[in-house]
């Protein structure tokens, strides 16, 4: 019998974090599913195992970095491997003139969207390199090119995980390890509700419609690396320098 492939969902416990990690079962992975509500990673597992697949539930804020070393170091002493990671977990942080922002926002902001997957790049890549098809997807935003007013923060935190992203699949060519950059566009999820609170949101796609997209990206026939997956458009797009 075939082991099961083993995936880390961050954000896991609700929207996009939770329709992957769902769709991620469906397809027989077990997953890990961190994020900070035990309640709402508990209503996960069952659902999950409602699919007949199994969860590793991690209740943890992403910016306990020390956590974050300690589960890389779990994962391998019970599977030495990680098959996929999608790093989705994030903030929105306040919408407001960069000069108007609070440093402790801004630190929070960076904290949970960039530095967080610095440092699950640095607890997971051996983890990763380890499987025969180490899968990753990052989460971004097209905040991280518009240069929007009152989104700089934002758009700020996206751009900087776009290029470490982008690094971490030039690092990783040719070593069997993929690495995707996902951009969900406008979703109908409490973050999108928080910036936009008087959007109709049955006008809006669903997590699920995007995470069927994506699970191509996850799975071990997938081979493409340093790519943009733009749902929107349901297109494939390259990164290019300024002309």
């Amino acid at each position: 019998m075939t082991s099961p492939r083993i995936a880390l969902v961050t954000g896991a416990s609700r929207g996009i974090g939770r329709a992957l990690a769902l769709e991620l079962a469906r397809d027989g992975a077990h997953v890990i599913a961190l994020a900070r509500t035990q309640g709402a990673l508990e209503e996960l597992d069952d659902a999950i195992q409602a699919l007949g697949s199994s969860a590793t539930l991690v209740p943890c804020d992403i910016t306990d970095f020390d956590a974050l070393d300690r589960l890389g170091a779990a994962i391998f002493q019970r599977w030495g491997k990680l098959d996929v990671f999608v790093g989705n977990a994030g903030v929105l942080g306040p919408l407001s003139p960069l000069a108007h922002v609070d440093i402790k926002d801004w630190n929070r902001l960076m904290a949970v969207n960039v530095t967080a997957n610095w440092r699950l790049i640095r607890s997971l890549d051996p983890l990763l390199r380890a499987s025969d098809a180490g899968r990753v997807a990052f989460v971004t935003s097209s905040a991280a090119y518009k240069a929007q007013p009152y989104w700089g923060a934002y758009g700020a935190s996206k751009a900087a995980l776009e290029t470490m992203a982008r690094t971490y699949a030039a690092e990783t060519h040719d070593s069997g390890v993929t690495v995707m950059i996902v951009n969900p566009g406008r979703m109908r999820t409490r973050m999108r509700a928080q910036a936009m609170p008087g959007e109709d949101p049955m006008t809006l796609p669903t997590p699920e419609d995007f995470a069927k997209k994506c699970l191509p990206l996850l799975t071990p026939d997938w081979t493409q690396s340093g790519r943009l997956y733009d749902f929107p458009s349901d297109r494939l797009m390259d990164f290019r320098q300024p002309d």
